[in-house]
């Protein structure tokens, strides 16, 4: 029966992944723990392993179509490796039912999000390619008078490792914070800041596997594998997706779903910490 409820949540998750660049992975650890019976510990790291796994596929698809800016997003997820690794480390020594709770407003406030950037429109015109004019802007940009642009380079450095904490701590991608920065910090176009947080997610979500190797924690390695298998062709089939439908339906969609998800585990966690 769990590896039967694993194989479409893991679809589900891969198929938001793929479309959004992220957002589905914030659904890993509830499914984990709620519904395959998986501890909080045990759920965070393997939401970590499943997420970069299927980031890397749904990237694949993105970088095929041109939609995918290598150098800026390795520089993006290399600067949040020191939060990913604090992250990591705060998220051993937390109760599981706080982690959870926490975990519940994290949910909704990314609901939050989700819903206000399906309100607002980012412009820029799209060549052949599905590139914009402003996709090729680097992080740090040096005038002619060689003089860099550090509030920019600041902003870019802050939001890099806010958003490798919260893949540290909670498990999740951070896909849902990556594509809003790449869009208002870099001048990305939405597609290409799709494509691109998946590289992102991708050395977040590996960092942070990394930082919590020793801490002895046990893994269902078979209930991981057929959830990753069935993410990675539900991010292919995102991926394609994202060429077809209008990302604001999708949003919506997904929205709710993050509400809802995010109520439960709210109503199952509370509880315990009174």
């Amino acid at each position: 029966m769990t590896f039967a409820l694993a194989i479409p949540i893991g679809l589900l998750i891969g198929l938001t992944m793929g479309a959004l660049g992220g957002g589905g992975s914030i659904l890993t650890v509830p499914a984990l723990v709620y519904l395959l019976g998986q501890n909080t510990q045990a759920a965070t790291t393997g939401s970590l392993l499943i997420v970069g796994i299927t980031a890397l596929a749904g990237m694949a698809v993105h970088h095929g179509a041109g939609r995918v800016r290598v150098s800026q997003g390795v520089v993006f997820g290399v600067l949040g490796i020191a939060g990913s690794y604090m992250g990591s480390q705060l998220s051993v020594s937390v109760a599981p039912d706080v982690l959870l709770a926490a975990f519940s407003v994290l949910i909704l406030i990314v609901a939050a999000m989700m819903f206000a950037r399906s309100r607002r429109s980012h412009g820029g015109s799209l060549d052949a390619d599905g590139v914009s004019d402003h996709d090729e802007v680097p992080i740090i940009t040096l005038r002619p008078s060689f003089t860099v642009e550090w509030s920019r380079a600041l902003k870019v450095l802050i939001t890099a490792s806010a958003v490798g904490l919260l893949t540290g701590f909670f498990g999740v991608g951070g896909g849902f914070a990556v594509v809003p920065a790449l869009v208002l910090v870099l001048g990305f176009t939405m597609p290409v800041a799709v494509g691109t947080s998946l590289l992102v997610i991708a050395i977040n979500s590996a960092s942070a596997v990394a930082s919590r190797i020793g801490h002895g924690i046990h893994l269902d390695w078979t209930l991981l594998g057929v959830f990753t298998l069935a993410a990675i062709v539900g991010s292919l089939f995102g991926g394609r997706l994202a060429a077809r439908v209008r990302p604001e339906r999708l949003t919506a969609a997904f929205t709710v779903l993050l509400v809802v998800v995010g109520l439960y585990t709210a109503a199952r966690s509370f509880p315990q910490l009174v």
